[in-house]
């Protein structure tokens, strides 16, 4: 009988051998793992019922390919294919080679019970080289899988900055929120500027991570020319409003108004992209600025709820009591700040306007001594007459 012939027959009978003792072998890996791996007792039955699934179906496999020696190595790909998707997220990829690692020390330690002395050499070499395979195998099934991942997360980013665009509703946008995996239960701001002329992938990438540096939570996108950066859970949120502006292009950054949670961000995102479009008008704003600071822009350029805030906020207020504030501060702005032609128009002493406008202050939170300030109230001040008046329609006053 020549070499070749014996060399096979021997492998087939240790082939038999493997696949009589399978059961042994199955149930000594489980026993082993049990003991081994504090990860694999502390999962759910069903999560630990598909790692001895897998083990199992690793030792048949193994057997298979040992009787069969010709059979392509790359087959061993299948294993991972009959379990479910859920089960990669549930074990990494350095828990599946540890799991390997049993499975090779339970099947070498058994060598001596199933080959013939002068098998078991080749048995021991088989079972590294078929270990190998498995390993390589196990890592492509991850890398496929957090590549298909990555790219899923990146479409579902791509939906949810779409729909803040759009200004979908809170409940449309909860849905696709709660899809996309969002933690952070904390406040959320938009932020709102002219995307970076750069590889619009890699540049994506790259402001995801330094966001994330400062947010328990962000997405980034770019819709049109527009780049979207949303934060949750900020801390310091000034700070980190500053160090994200040099992602952006030139021209303004806006900060949106802060929400109090994504599937409510719509309202921010809308707030800072017409803050961005109105910001022409005021050339000179800070970079980055609050939306909210560019509320007599905004409300000149048709924007609704601004000039609905105006109101509210820096008119309304100034109505209330005997409503002397109101007519010191419509006669201060009317009059070019000048303390003694208000005070001449108004028949009191200048202290009584310094005093008044002091008031005025506390009120509305603007100072009208201050040139900015002034204009905003003298903004406010003309839409909130023209709406007294009835001259603002319904639609002009509804976001």
């Amino acid at each position: 009988m020549s070499s070749d012939t014996e060399t096979l027959r021997r492998r087939a009978e240790t082939g038999r051998r493997l696949r009589a003792g399978v059961g042994v072998l199955s149930t000594v890996t489980l026993q082993r793992l049990d003991a081994r791996l504090p990860w694999y007792r502390s999962m759910a039955p069903s999560d630990r019922s598909w790692v001895g699934h897998l083990a199992q179906s690793g030792i048949s496999s193994f057997i298979d390919w040992y009787r069969q020696p010709d059979t392509d190595l790359r087959v061993v790909s299948e294993i991972f294919k009959s379990a479910p998707r859920d089960l990669i997220r549930a074990i990494s990829l350095q828990q599946t080679l540890q799991l390997l690692k049993v499975v090779v020390e339970v099947v070498e330690e058994r060598v001596p019970d199933i080959a013939r002395t002068a098998e078991q050499s080749a048995l021991r070499e088989a079972v590294l080289i078929y270990s190998r395979e498995i390993a390589f195998a196990a890592a492509d099934v991850y890398a496929r899988a957090a590549e298909a991942r990555g790219s899923w997360d990146a479409r579902l980013e791509a939906m949810v900055v779409d729909a803040l665009v759009r200004g979908d509703s809170v409940d449309e946008l909860a849905s696709r929120t709660a899809a996309f995996g969002w933690q952070s239960e904390e406040p959320v701001t938009v932020l709102v500027g002219r995307a970076p002329q750069r590889s619009a992938k890699k540049g994506v990438d790259v402001i995801r991570r330094k966001a994330r540096k400062w947010a328990e939570d962000a997405l980034v996108g770019v819709h049109d020319n527009r780049l979207l950066i949303v934060l949750g859970g900020v801390s310091d949120l000034d700070t980190a409003v500053e160090d994200l502006s040099d992602c952006f292009g030139p021209s303004e950054v806006i900060v949106g108004p802060s929400v109090p949670s994504l599937a409510e961000a719509a309202t921010s995102a809308k707030a800072a992209i017409r803050a961005l479009k109105a910001a022409t008008a005021r050339p000179d704003s800070p970079r980055p600025v609050k939306a909210d600071e560019l509320l007599p822009e905004r409300a000149l350029a048709g924007d609704a709820v601004a000039l609905s805030e105006l109101i509210s906020r820096y008119y309304e207020p100034l109505t209330t009591g005997t409503g002397q504030l109101l007519k010191t501060v419509s006669a201060y702005v009317e009059f070019g700040s000048s303390l003694e032609a208000t005070a001449k128009a108004l028949s009191v002493h200048p202290n009584t306007v310094r005093y008044r406008l002091r008031k005025i202050t506390e009120a509305i939170g603007l100072d009208p001594t201050v040139s900015r300030d002034a204009f905003v109230i003298h903004i406010a001040l003309v839409y909130g007459r023209l709406s007294d008046a009835g001259l603002l329609s319904s639609r002009d006053k509804t976001p």
